[in-house]
């Protein structure tokens, strides 16, 4: 049986049916995904009964695995495994965590509008989140949709945008949120790294802009300049008309394109309820400016 896709808009976000994502697909349904995937960029697949083996295995359809953030963060021992982003309100122990924890500063980042792995020389391609367990209200994920974001600017805008590098680092979209505790070691781990501004999608050749609370500052531009020009984008990107709400359901497995969308997660009340969110991340062929073939700041 062929799947069945049902659009959430005419370009963005789509839901998918007929297939079970913890079997082997065959060489037929894996091209109509992936053509899906280009198409769409957020793909719903409900009701994914998924060991995280056959989380990992489904991610590895889209490209290589990334290693999470987690393993360079030097708060608490990894709760899953290294392959896995957890996205969880939960310790090491697999309990909520409590107000005053580390681990809940640093993950209170993800309710900026961000990009996965933007913050890496080699950044991420795909995202597939794995809902386990979700909260009885709140905890959506929001997605905006960065390729028509740059089709609705105007000629003068996008002209301005063509070429511009920004540099970007996760300790620049934790500090917007006033969490400087990072230790040297970590810095270290995680310098600055140069991306596009505009980038385009080989596989649909759409432009896209390439957006995310890790951008801080642009090459060539003042810091109060750059700075302006990203929250800029970022708010004209994050309109209504550009953004699909996801409201999960336990065992939902979405996945996205971070090329060319950002998300966040909206709020809910994290020191009562679990959320158990588990992610696997498929790393992009290169870096965006090497991908351009534009000469970036060294790194």
């Amino acid at each position: 049986m062929s799947i069945t896709i049902q659009a959430i808009t005419d370009g963005f976000a789509a839901e998918i049916g007929d297939v079970d994502l913890s079997a082997p697909l065959d060489p037929a349904t894996v091209d109509a995904l992936r053509q899906a995937f280009w198409k769409y960029s957020v793909l719903v697949f409900p009701d994914q009964h998924l060991s995280v083996d056959q989380h990992l295995a489904f991610a590895k359809l889209f490209g290589p695995l990334e290693t999470s953030i987690g393993v360079y963060r030097a708060d608490s021992p990894l709760r899953v495994r290294p392959e896995i982003a957890d996205v969880s309100n939960l310790n090491t122990h697999d309990q909520i965590w409590d107000a005053n924890s580390r681990l809940r500063m640093f993950q209170l980042g993800n309710r900026l509008w961000h990009t996965d792995s933007s913050f890496k020389y080699l950044p991420a391609r795909a995202s597939l989140l794995y809902a386990r367990s979700i909260p009885p209200i709140g905890g959506h994920t929001e997605f905006a949709d960065l390729r028509a974001a740059y089709d609705a600017l105007d000629a003068d805008t996008r002209a301005r945008l063509d070429g511009l590098i920004a540099v970007h680092s996760i300790f620049t979209s934790r500090a917007r949120l006033g969490f400087t505790n990072f230790t040297q070691q970590e810095r270290e781990a995680l310098p600055p790294v140069p991306q596009m501004v505009v980038r385009t999608i080989p596989e649909n050749g759409r432009r896209s802009l390439y957006l995310a609370s890790h951008a801080g500052e642009i090459v060539g531009m003042s810091p109060e300049e750059g700075r302006a020009l990203l929250d800029g984008l970022v708010e004209h990107a994050t309109r209504r008309q550009f953004v699909y709400t996801h409201r999960w359901r336990v065992h939902d497995l979405v996945i996205w394109d971070n090329r060319c969308t950002m998300h966040r997660g909206t709020d809910f009340d994290d020191l009562r309820w679990r959320r158990d969110m588990q992610r696997a991340t498929v790393s992009d062929v290169a870096n965006s400016c090497e991908q351009a073939g534009v000469q970036s700041i060294a790194h």
